[in-house]
């Protein structure tokens, strides 16, 4: 039987996309959009170069290029999860003036098949940064912390990550 909240899907508007149309397993897209994060009240990002993973029912991932941030930002840490889709991923402290947030970024070094694009790009929970913008446009952070994902107003759920949501 098909999850309550997945029968209220939020059709998309013009220019908008549904999550619960995109795929799963899930895809790596490239985009042209300028990303940008700030931390500890600095610029710590800024790439035209990002691209962002699509999975059904998450709003999109977006993975910087790792020599887009700023140096000595990104500081590996102890410990790996890992992905039944992308395999072993590798954290970051993100540290910015007298702030740190611990784990707050991830790789995926050695990734597996079709996730090659991820190997030299780490991806940010923008609940933990100052602000997060595609496009220029400040990002709400996916409820819940565990997935990572990045919300606009061109995306449309509801989205999993929230109470309730984990056997979506």
């Amino acid at each position: 039987m098909r999850n309550p909240m997945q029968r209220k899907r939020t059709p998309p508007g013009p220019g908008q996309e549904s999550v619960w149309d995109y795929p799963r397993p899930p895809r790596v897209e490239r985009t042209v959009a300028t990303i940008e994060v700030r931390f500890g009240g600095l610029l710590i990002a800024t790439t035209g170069d990002a691209v962002r993973v699509l999975e059904t029912s998450h709003p999109p991932v977006y993975y910087l290029p790792i020599p887009d941030f700023a140096p000595g930002v990104l500081v590996p840490v102890e410990g790996t999860t890992h992905c039944e889709f992308k395999g072993a991923a590798s954290y970051f402290d993100v540290v910015a003036g007298s702030a740190r947030s611990p784990r707050g970024a991830w790789t995926y070094p050695s990734p597996v098949r079709d996730y090659e694009d991820l190997a030299t790009r780490a991806a940010i929970y923008p609940s933990q940064m100052d602000s997060c913008t595609v496009a220029g446009e400040t990002v709400q952070a996916q409820e819940g912390d565990f997935y990572g994902g990045w919300i606009t107003a061109a995306i449309v759920g509801p989205f999993k990550g929230g109470a309730g949501t984990w056997g979506w």
